[in-house]
């Protein structure tokens, strides 16, 4: 009997090996078939780690791994080390593709978010009471970066902008806006990039005469905030959690992705600053193994309404976010209406408008 069914058992065996090899020995459907390291910034992070995130990837057969960065520390790390770079924004990537040794790879930008200013609602109301801000509605509005930026040069306190009165007690010392390090990180560094350019008269600044009219109000902006994070993750999950400064620079896509989640927002307040930069985020690859991967963030559709999720613009996909977005807007300016659009001073006038901010 045993005999019997040892070679019952091998006959099993063999057929299982003649149906693997009839099928080519194919793997089984969404099992990843390549592994891609990536230093990326950290506002990414969760979009990473997303289990249906790592679904989607492994059904295109990429498994991703990743570490996080300031966007504008990138190409001081070894990126040999890496199969792809992904900062926050176009600058930096010029950088890192120069270092990594990939100059002109194709890179892409599958998606971005715009810079705004998180308010408590009180800091709003002062703001707009003082025509630093024009309100849209309770919990959205425009930050007037002219006026804004002149309080700033008189550095007024917000004790001043009450009056003297004690309305709102939380609110006191200096006026500023907490950013990230500005000679590290990407939101710090367009944060420059925008107010350098109203404080250069609507200007982008390109030379040592605008860099020189301009640093004093950037050292301003930046040395009145004490210590400074690399990540915008920081100072958001600290304003969210109650604490932190009433005014925080971060991406639309770090509060789109809390309403979507249907975080409670608080009294939060979310300002578009009249004048930006856009952020798009540059995927840059360094070996072949991820060639295609920035690409398939742009393109496959289930990825993009991830990328949506997690509160990003697809870059080619406005419909996608505001149809996912439209149960938000007391919050999200959707279209980027009445917003002035300008580009960003070169790495170079950029980086130098950062050391002189923080020197």
């Amino acid at each position: 009997m045993r005999r019997i069914l040892g070679i019952a058992l091998a006959i099993l065996l063999v057929g299982g090996v003649i149906a693997v090899i009839a099928i080519g020995g194919k793997k089984p459907e969404g099992t990843a078939t390549k592994t891609v390291h990536g230093v990326i910034g950290s506002e990414k992070s969760e979009f990473f780690r997303d289990p249906d995130v790592v679904k989607a990837l492994a059904d295109k057969g990429f498994t991703v791994k990743t570490e996080t960065s300031g966007s504008w520390a990138m190409n001081q790390l070894a990126l040999r080390d890496f199969d792809f770079a992904f900062p926050s924004s176009n600058e930096p990537a010029a950088e890192i593709e120069e270092k990594a040794g990939v100059k002109g790879a194709q890179n892409a930008k599958p998606f971005f978010s715009p810079l705004v200013v998180i308010a408590r609602g009180n800091a709003a109301k002062v703001l707009s009471a003082h025509g630093l801000a024009k309100m849209s509605g309770k919990n959205s509005g425009t930050l007037l970066l002219d006026p804004f930026l002149k309080a700033a040069a008189e550095d007024k306190t917000w004790q001043q902008l009450q009056g003297g009165t004690s309305e709102y007690p939380e609110l006191a010392g200096t006026v500023f806006i907490k950013t990230t390090d500005p000679t590290t990180s990407n939101s710090g560094a367009l944060f420059l990039a925008t107010t350098s350019n109203v404080a250069n008269g609507l200007t982008v600044v390109s030379d040592d005469v605008g860099i020189n009219r301009t640093a004093p109000l950037m050292k301003k902006l930046i040395s009145v905030q004490g210590s400074m994070e690399q990540s915008t993750d920081g100072p958001f999950r600290a304003f969210i959690s109650g604490s932190g400064e009433p005014l925080i620079l971060a991406y639309e896509s770090q509060v789109a992705s809390l309403l979507q989640q249907k975080q409670d927002p608080g009294d939060m307040v979310v300002l578009y600053p009249d004048t930006t930069v856009n952020s798009p985020h540059t995927f840059v690859p360094i070996s072949e193994k991820a060639a295609e991967l920035g690409t398939l963030l742009a393109t496959d559709p289930k990825l993009r309404s991830l990328v949506v999720r997690h509160g990003f613009r697809p870059t080619e996909g406005v419909a996608e976010f505001n149809t996912a977005t439209a149960p938000h807007t007391a919050y999200l300016n959707s279209g980027l209406t009445g917003l002035r659009q300008v580009g960003a001073p070169t790495v170079k006038v950029l980086m130098a408008l950062a050391a002189r901010s923080k020197g």
